[in-house]
């Protein structure tokens, strides 16, 4: 166990290197991709179309487009995670075909590295948040300490479906086809850029559903707002993520025994 947790922080610290690899900015571009797609998306929605937020404690939804940069960057930052993962997977065994054929390597791992990459991104994003933050609100939350309690449900969540993305695309090769508009429908029908109570009060239960819509939600509470996140929602969303993760996780090893013929 120790050698295969090992092997996860090799393989992770690996996929991070070599995703930059021979470029001039090298993993600047961790922190350039993501502040491009905040400035892009600011504009449309907070400059031309002027959503804004009520933030808990305030009476109104008023504040500076500089405050909405920094709320919908939060959202932006669980989303990208999803994304990250979710998107690769389809094509994960395919593109590492060698290791399948290596009976001593647990290609079971291979979710687990690409979601340890992205959560890598994930902080290092954080960590901009959190000095935008501090410049524009004046300060950090001590609920900040409850992050990591809000995404590692999602990360569970997000493993489950790797894990199943990742053997049905080796059977499926149109799986890629299937996800990628899949993952652009979600950002977009989650509360990245929009609160769950500008939807009509019976629509908003249905939000959940959502697979990023509770993270969001809690995390931009923990991290911007100083709120508790909702623990109700937060529980019934973490027993989702067991199942999801167990199920997907025992599916790939169901299905991998035929990879090989198929690769």
């Amino acid at each position: 166990m120790t050698g295969e947790r090992e092997l996860v922080f090799l393989l992770i610290g690996r996929e991070i290197a070599g995703r930059y690899r021979g470029s001039v900015l090298g993993l600047l571009w961790t922190l350039i991709n993501p502040l491009f797609m905040l400035a892009v998306y600011t504009f449309v929605f907070g400059v031309v179309m002027k959503s804004r937020w009520t933030i808990p404690g305030h009476e109104s939804a008023t504040h500076s487009t500089g405050e909405f940069a920094i709320i919908l960057f939060c959202g932006l930052i669980v989303f990208q995670f999803f994304a990250e993962v979710v998107s690769q997977a389809p094509g994960l065994i395919v593109a590492n075909a060698n290791y399948v054929k290596k009976i001593v390597f647990p290609i079971h791992v291979l979710p687990i590295v690409s979601a340890g990459a992205a959560l890598f991104h994930a902080a290092v994003s954080l960590l901009v948040l959190l000095v935008f933050a501090y410049a524009v609100f004046g300060s950090i939350p001590a609920t900040l300490a409850w992050a990591p309690v809000v995404f590692t449900p999602l990360l569970l969540l997000v493993l489950g479906i790797a894990w199943l993305l990742a053997s049905i695309g080796v059977y499926f090769r149109d799986m890629n086809q299937i996800v990628t508009p899949l993952v652009t429908a979600t950002v977009f029908l989650s509360p990245v850029f929009f609160q769950r109570t500008a939807l009509p009060t019976w629509l908003q239960p249905w939000l959940s559903l959502n697979p990023i819509a509770v993270p969001v939600e809690g995390f931009r509470n923990v991290v911007i707002f100083g709120v508790q996140p909702d623990w109700a929602a937060l529980g019934n969303y973490s027993l989702v993520a067991i199942v999801i993760a167990f199920l997907g996780y025992q599916f790939f090893q169901k299905t991998r025994r035929g990879f090989a013929d198929v690769l």
